[in-house]
């Protein structure tokens, strides 16, 4: 799973308690090692910024008003990449059910989403290069894109190992309470049935997938309501 970087913010010593308390959601998700609590965490976050924008008058908003719009479009295509893949999976699992094994749809929509993701992980970095203004509300854009940036990095392809099929019985090595195994199974199981080897339990991974990906999606879509609120509460500041 893909990690994130928080910057550091000096704050003054005797700083206002909502502004602390922002500070303080800030380093627990620099802390968190789980994508999904990273979104719940999120979500705790833009409640402590909504008590914080309560206080403040509209100097020095005009930049994050921007960034309110871009973070809005990033979720809701975020949002749109795990309902397809979530489709595609459920796709799959009809097809195995069905004993037809058309799998080579679901690896062309792979391949097809990767460079997707690769496109847009590569827009997101440009988008926190050009935040060059570390202010605390630049600071909260900042996480939230590197978040969005490990969602995406998690449904993303694993890169291409001639060895996975070869090493498919010892798959059990990886560990179940691993985000990224669901996606790294599925991918190696496609790749095993491809090559008409019988993969144990393969509904069962997919089956694990698509519920962690609902979980990603109603994750998100819980955000993308906390950005709306975000952004009304930016424009309602004179």
């Amino acid at each position: 799973m893909a990690s994130f970087h928080v910057r550091s913010i000096s704050l003054p010593k005797n700083s206002h308690p909502l502004t602390l308390a922002v500070e303080e959601q800030l380093c627990q998700l620099k802390a968190s090692s789980s994508i999904c609590q990273n979104l719940s965490g999120l979500q705790k976050l833009y409640e402590c910024v909504e008590d914080f924008l309560s206080t403040q008058d509209g100097k020095c908003l005009d930049t994050v008003l921007d960034g309110s719009i871009m973070l809005l479009d990033v979720c809701s295509i975020i949002k749109d990449v795990l309902s397809q893949m979530r489709q595609s999976v459920q796709e799959l699992q009809s097809s195995i059910r069905r004993r037809s094994n058309e799998v080579s749809e679901y690896m062309i929509f792979r391949k097809k989403i990767t460079k997707v993701i690769l496109k847009f992980l590569a827009d997101l970095k440009n988008n926190k290069q050009n935040c060059v203004e570390f202010n605390m509300l630049r600071e909260v854009e900042a996480t939230t894109l590197a978040i969005f940036e490990s969602v995406l990095s998690f449904v993303s392809a694993p890169k291409e190992n001639k060895s996975l099929i070869s090493k498919l019985t010892l798959t059990k090595r990886v560990a179940h309470s691993e985000e990224t195994s669901e996606v790294m199974k599925v991918d190696i199981a496609v790749k095993a049935l491809t090559k008409g080897i019988e993969v144990n339990n393969v509904q069962k991974t997919l089956g694990a997938l698509e519920m962690t990906l609902q979980d990603l999606e109603d994750g998100l879509e819980t955000i993308f309501r906390c950005l709306i609120k975000h952004r009304v509460s930016l424009l309602n500041i004179n």
